[in-house]
């Protein structure tokens, strides 16, 4: 993707914006984990702990950059995504401190913060490869970019987001919109693609978007009725 395009700064922005939203439960598990060194210890390990969890994850999305060129594997992580987006409108129970564990020496501190965050970063690893549309370069480019975000500025984040919840809302969309963009440029289906697109006089690339658009709103749709749903047995 040529650096100076507008594509591929929209698809940075992509990256970063996934990549904040979908971080912020790392920061916490890091702080926890750390909470029970010595100050003088603490900073270290939430910097060990970091740097290790973020390139640990740089290598699985760049593993999962190469699986979703398979045939396929498109279409499963565009479903992905889309339980992903969802799942984040959705109302979650608030992490406690006993469900992370915590011991009092550097290497345990640092291994509970890699096993959580390998747990945590599915969804994370699955939108930042859809996002980056299987281009190396911008995909470690971004994932560098939003470290100083998720690691420093994830209270900040947090505190944002309580004020403004639209921004919740719109990250889902945004996963929505990448799951039917890359959906419909799954090799396996990409001829069918070219042939609806060149029946119905647009380009291959305007169906994406328009499936884009149709995976933003179903995110939306979904969790609209989900929340519903759940709040019927409380308002009785």
């Amino acid at each position: 993707m040529d650096f100076g395009s507008s594509a591929f700064w929209v698809a940075l922005g992509q990256i970063l914006i996934a990549d904040i939203l979908l971080s912020g439960d790392n920061a916490v598990v890091i702080a926890l984990a750390a909470r029970a060194l010595p100050p003088e210890q603490q900073k270290r390990a939430v910097i060990i702990g970091a740097g290790a969890a973020i390139a640990m994850r740089v290598m699985l999305t760049l593993v999962a950059a190469q699986l979703m060129q398979l045939p396929w594997l498109k279409l499963v992580g565009g479903a992905m995504l889309l339980y992903i987006g969802v799942g984040l409108l959705m109302p979650e129970e608030e992490a406690s401190e006993s469900s992370i564990e915590a011991k009092g020496s550097m290497f345990a501190a640092v291994r509970t913060i890699l096993l959580a965050d390998a747990v945590m970063s599915v969804d994370n690893v699955i939108a930042v490869a859809a996002a980056a549309k299987g281009d190396t370069f911008l995909l470690v480019l971004g994932l560098l970019i939003s470290i100083p975000f998720v690691v420093w500025g994830s209270t900040f984040l947090l505190r944002l987001i309580e004020r403004y919840p639209v921004i919740v809302w719109a990250g889902a969309a945004l996963l929505g919109f990448i799951a039917g963009e890359i959906a419909l440029a799954d090799p396996a289906i990409s001829d069918w693609v070219a042939q609806q697109a060149q029946s119905l006089g647009m380009t291959a690339r305007r169906m994406e978007q328009l499936a884009g658009g149709v995976g933003a709103a179903l995110v939306l749709l979904i969790a609209k009725v989900l929340m519903a749903r759940r709040a019927r047995p409380s308002a009785a």
